[in-house]
Formats: structure tokens, sequence, C-alpha cells
């Protein structure tokens, strides 16, 4: 997931889209010899992964002290690397030109491992310290790989060479997606142009770096304070959760609601306190809108106008054009078109959710309208009243732990993997919290890999859920296993307590664990293969949020978190009836910032100030006023803090339509969702190939056909039209 397509610098194009050096030149006299493994020896973030499992991470070793020097000299090794290619005599063909680039910087790779860590999981102020030196360092090494005119003329050549056809499939595919990533990255570019190239992605990394620490200082920033006076509606594992949270900030005695989503969500759910849903609804959708030093609606204008210069140089009429080019949609005309597929029902059905809740603030005698911090409490209420649903009732179910029982179970049924705990001490981590599980194949008893897990939310820590790797499946230089890890922030229960989750939450963990199946049940020879297609890449884990309905884990792994009875058959039923409940503000959240984004990157960016564009597009669009974009301008960073979704954050409604018409598959076949037949097209089709075949293809092998976004619609009980 966090692979780039520009395969030639993945580790280094992995740092800014994570935001995520001395002089470095082509001709660097650095070489890998005992040198090298002298500065391994010192540093132990350039070192190779030692220990068992085909080598682990040094969690235990690492030490910001050592960052700056390992990245300078896993620059300067790559670039020599880069050197040796470009020097050898003889003829470029595929061996001595792209899998001699797949074969460099592994070095530079393994830092980018330790900076991913510190940058998502255990960040501070002196990592951003560094962070803001070098990153536009990083971006001028990238530029110097991609603007190397004779490493760009071997690629091209093997692209063109009549050896192509004979590559298998796979090759033949790495060998284009390395050509392609040089000609849509400057190479083509020449004198001028090129420079100024450089220049502007230099810029725009330290641009996106500043946007997501602004976000996560207001995160950190903010923190409501409660007495036990103000927690009226709450329920019990709320409070503790809170409590705890408190206790962490040194506020023992108090109830602490971070600006973090999964303590806001919560709190807006159940507070019976309306002033106060509306101070945490405002402090948590104002992040870095706040006219201070950490506000950034200069930095989306300046990110705008320099992108769309960017693409101009290479002849592109706007930067949703370049982006989505080499995507599933193509175009952001047939990414719009999707969005607008969907748009008109997804309205509509808010402005009858709207009438729901309304109706019961009426009949309370209330004298208002419901505003944004009143949707997600009266919306439980509705739920209570039309379905007899009660979140919280639900919850006592959701134990964090039976829930990564459960998505064990399904890995086990589906892919025939095994989990198991190792040793306690026999692998390093970088926090208490963090758990490691070896995967192996059940049959075989083979194994594929390790599975790390840091569940909870602390400081430094950036918000959401995610998925990496520390290493991918690959067998071209000698087998690899992996090495993958989810992270997310749930709010810890207290000492001795289980972690209660929600719904939703508890889909967003399956959701995770989708990525980390796709990681591990890859078959591909080549890291290249494992670069993503953004408007694809979420499918496959959204697609596994549907395994947590399947009777097998409802009926073994959602038990009450006190006396362990099964979650009773009347409460799923409800669950089940109610599964498009509040789907409206769901969808329409979401689509009003995939839409936004869609919109910012075909705009001029002299038009557009982010504030006034972003009510007026909204209003256009007939944007129901009770709903915000679910990440407003200055607090998208999938959008502005990095490049992995600008442009693309409508992919994942993309992948949400294969998604529906796979789950269909699934629901059709004889064994249902656990068919083994279904099962094995689906990790032989859309699981083990990774990015090594056109995702297109890829689906009609599963299907045999394309996907329908009738699907899509009949999921979310939106009307369907012909």
């Amino acid at each position: 997931m966090k692979k780039n397509l520009v395969v030639l610098v993945s580790s280094a194009v992995l740092v800014a889209l994570s935001a995520c050096s001395e002089n470095l030149s082509t001709k660097t006299q650095e070489t890998k010899s005992a040198t090298q493994v002298k500065i391994q020896h010192q540093n132990p973030l350039l070192a190779e992964y030692a220990g068992p499992y085909g080598g682990v991470p040094a969690f235990d070793k690492m030490a910001l002290t050592d960052l700056k020097a390992a990245l300078e000299k896993g620059m300067a090794l790559k670039l020599a690397e880069i050197d040796t290619i470009v020097d050898n005599p003889e003829p470029a063909n595929f061996q001595n030109t792209i899998v001699a680039l797949e074969k460099a910087g592994s070095d530079l790779s393994r830092v980018f491992s330790y900076w991913g860590i510190w940058g998502s999981n255990k960040n501070s102020p002196e990592f951003r310290d560094i962070q803001k030196e070098m990153v536009p360092k990083i971006s001028a090494f990238n530029s110097t790989i991609t603007g190397n005119e004779k490493l760009f003329a071997k690629v091209k050549a093997v692209y063109q060479s009549e050896e192509l056809k004979a590559l298998t499939s796979e090759e033949q595919r790495v060998t284009w997606l390395t050509y392609n990533s040089f000609a849509r990255n400057g190479a083509t570019l020449e004198g001028e142009a090129k420079a100024r190239y450089a220049a502007i992605n230099q810029e725009v990394a330290g641009l996106q770096t500043q946007f997501a620490n602004n976000i996560l200082a207001d995160e950190e920033k903010y923190v409501l304070f409660l007495n036990t006076d103000q927690l009226s509606g709450l329920s019990e594992s709320l409070v503790s959760a809170a409590a705890n949270a408190a206790k962490g900030l040194g506020k023992e005695g108090q109830y602490a609601i971070t600006n973090s989503r999964s303590s806001m969500d919560p709190f807006l759910t159940y507070s019976d306190e309306r002033e106060l849903r509306e101070k945490v609804w405002k402090t948590y959708y104002s992040r870095a809108n706040n006219g201070d030093e950490f506000d950034n609606n200069e930095l989306i204008k300046k990110i705008l106008t320099l992108r769309d210069e960017r693409v101009a140089l290479l002849g592109y009429d706007n930067y949703s054009q370049w982006r989505l080019e080499d995507r599933m949609a193509k175009n952001p005309e047939n990414a719009m078109d999707l969005m607008k597929k969907v748009w008109p029902a997804a309205i509509a059905r808010v402005d009858e959710e709207v009438a729901d809740m309304q109706a019961i603030v009426d009949a309370q005698g209330a004298k208002f309208k419901i505003a944004p911090w009143d949707y997600r409490y009266y919306a439980e209420k509705v739920r209570k009243d039309k379905y007899s649903l009660d979140s919280d009732e639900v919850k006592q179910y959701l134990q964090l732990d039976k829930l990564r029982e459960a998505m064990f179970y399904v890995a086990g049924r589906l892919f025939n993997f095994d989990f198991t705990p190792v040793p306690e001490g026999s692998v390093p981590v970088f926090h208490e919290d963090v758990k490691v599980w070896e995967v192996k194949d059940k049959t075989s008893g083979e194994h594929i890999g390790l599975w790390y897990l840091d569940p909870f939310g602390r400081k430094g820590k950036r918000s959401g859920a995610w998925a990496t790797t520390y290493r991918s499946h690959t067998t071209f230089d000698g087998k690899k296993t992996v090495l993958s890890s989810n992270n997310s922030n749930f709010v810890k229960g207290s000492q001795g307590k289980p972690t209660l989750i929600s719904w939703d939450d508890a889909e967003t963990y399956f959701h995770e664990f989708g990525h980390a199946l796709h990681f591990l049940s890859a078959s591909v020879a080549y890291p290249t293969s494992h670069s993503g297609v953004r408007d694809y890449t979420e499918f496959q884990s959204q697609l596994l949020e549907r395994w947590l309905t399947t009777d097998e884990v409802i009926n073994n792994y959602l038990v009450h978190y006190k006396t362990g009875e099964p979650i009773p058959a009347d409460l799923v039923a409800k669950i089940k009836k109610a599964a498009t409940f509040n789907e409206g503000f769901k969808t329409t959240e979401y689509m009003a910032s995939a839409i936004m984004d869609l919109l910012y990157h075909t705009t001029d960016p002299a038009k557009i100030e982010p504030q006034t564009f972003e009510k007026e597009q909204l209003t256009a669009l007939g944007m129901p006023e009770e709903v915000v974009m679910r990440h407003r301008s200055t607090q998208f960073g999938h959008v502005f803090s990095s490049e992995g979704y600008s442009s693309g954050y409508y992919g994942y409604m993309w992948a949400e339509v294969l998604t529906s018409d796979a789950a269909e598959a699934f629901a059709e076949a004889p064994g249902g969702f656990y068919d083994k037949d279904v099962s094995k097209k689906l990790v032989d089709h859309l699981f083990s190939i990774r990015n090594a075949m056109d995702p297109a293809e890829a689906y009609r092998l599963f299907r045999g056909r394309d996907a329908k976004v009738e699907a899509l619609m009949r999921d979310r009980g939106f009307p369907v039209t012909q």
C-alpha cells in the first residue's frame, strides 16, 4: 500500500507520500564495499535486518540521532548503484537495467521503515525538525534519479527492445511501470523545464510535510477535559476510556475527549450535553483552520499552484488529468461520472434521515433544527426507535481481542493462513503496545511472514488507521518473506478491562487487516509489482469488511465482555436490518470530500481561496447543511499532506463498486462467503497478483466480466435506475 509507481525511487517517494545530504551527485564515489559494511555496523538504521524470520527491523535500536546520517548515507549508496547501472558498457537489457534497478536502494528502504515509524507512530518535535530539513533533500534526490538522462535512455531501450516480447508477463509489466514512472515524472523534459520540475517537487514535498504537521499540532493542542457532571449519556466503557486518556495526559480524576476521530465520534453519538457536542464538533472540524501558525489555507493554495505548474510542464491541462491517466478511472471525467451517479441518491437519503431526527427533536418540545453536531446523536436515537438497535449495546459484544481472533479465523478459511504469537521479546518492537504474530501456511507449515499490530492511540501517533509493510514478498533476488503491520487509534480500556469498540470501528479493523492479507498473500517476484493503483488497492480491504457479518464470525467471536454469552440472535437480526441505516450521512460526507478533491485539481488554482471555494462548490452541489465533508479542506491529509490520494480520493468509491460486485459473487456461491472455489479465485486473481497485472484484467478473471455500479447502489439501499 505504501509502494509508489515511481519504482526507481520507491523508498524515497514513500517518504513524501507518508508526510508521509551533502552534495548528492550522480557520480558519487561511494561503493557497496567494506566501507558500507562498517557504516551499517555503526548505524542500526542502515544495517540489514538480523535475527529470526528472515531478519526483522531493529526497533529496539532505533535512535533519532542516527536518522539524518542514515538517510544521507542511504541516498549516497543508492546513487552509487545507479551510477553502476549507467556506466555499464554492455547494451541495456532486462537484467542489467530493470533488475538492477529493482535491487538498488535496499539500504535506503530499510531506513525508511524506521522513518515511517517516527512519522506515524512515534512523532515528536525532534523528528519534525529532522523531517523539515530532510524532505527537500529527499525530493532533490528523487529528481536526481528521474532526471538522469542516461538512465532513462537505458530504461527506454529495454522498453522498446525485442527482448521485451520474450519476458514473462510480470517482467513486461515491471518494465512498463519503470518506463512509465520516468516518463510521467519529468524524464522527457529538458533544460530549464527539467530543472523547474525538480525544484517544484522539492518545494511541494516541504509544503506537504508542513501541512501534515499542522494537523498533528492541532490534534495534540486541543483536548476537552470533563468533570463527572458532564458525562451524561456516555456509557461505562466510554467514561472509562476517557478517564484513562485523561490520566495519560496528567489529568487523573478528569475525563479527556481528545481531538481525534476515535474520541470525537463516540462523544458526538452519545453525549446529552448539546453545548459540549457543539464545542467538540467545532474543534475537530476546525483543525488547521484557526488563523494561527498552524493554519493550512495558504499551504493549500501553494500546493495546488505548484502541482498545476508541474503537470503543465508535461503537457497536461490539469493535475487530475495527469494523476488518473494510469489508474482504473483513466481520467477525471470518468471518476466524476461515478460520483454523479451516486450523489443524488445520497443527499436525498440525508433529507430522509434529517426528517426522522427532526421529528424526535420536535416531539421533545425542543426549539432547534438539527445541526451538524446533532447528527450522530439523533441518528442514534432514530436507530433505537426504528430498529430498536442500541449502538452501545452492540459495543458490549465487540471486544478488540475477540475481533482479532475473528480476523485470524477468516484468514484461515480464505487464505489458509495460521497466526501464532511470537515468543515475548524474540522480535523487537517500537512500543510496548505492539504485538507480533508469525503467519504460516496451515497445510504445509511454510513461513509466510510476520504481522505487527499497534492498536491504541497515544500522543505522537497520527490519527486514523493504516497498514504498511517493513518488507514485501519478492523472489527475484532470493525469497524474501513479508513483514506487515496494522495500526489503529482505539481508545484503550482501563487496566484489566477489555477494549470495546463501535461497529464502524470493527469494520475499520477488518478493513485494515484486508490490506495486511493483500501483503501476506503476494506471490510476485519483483518489488515494483507491489506498487499500488489507488482506485484498486482499497478494494481488497473493503471486501474483507464483509466477513464481519458472516454467521461464523457473529456466532463465535461476538461475545459479551462480562458474561461471555454470544450476541443474541435478535440483536444480530437488528444489526443486519439496519445495515443501510445512516447511509446517506456516511456516503455524503465521504463523497463531498472526493468531489472536492477532483474540483480542487481540475480548477485553475488562481481562482481558489480554499474556504470560499469549499463553501461555493458544496452549495452548488446541494450539500445538506447538516453534514460536512469527512475531511474538510485544511485537514484533508489524504490529498494535501502527500500525493498518495491527491485527485484520487474518489478511489474508495471506485473500489467499493468492485467490492459490492465481488461480494455478490460470494453471496451467489453454494458455499457463501466461505466458498472454496470463489475464495481460490479471489486469492489467485485479486490478492496474490498485486500489481503484476492490469487490475481491470485481473478483476475480469475473477468475475468473468467488469464490475457493475448497480451492486453498490443495492448495497447502500439506494434506488437502482435502469
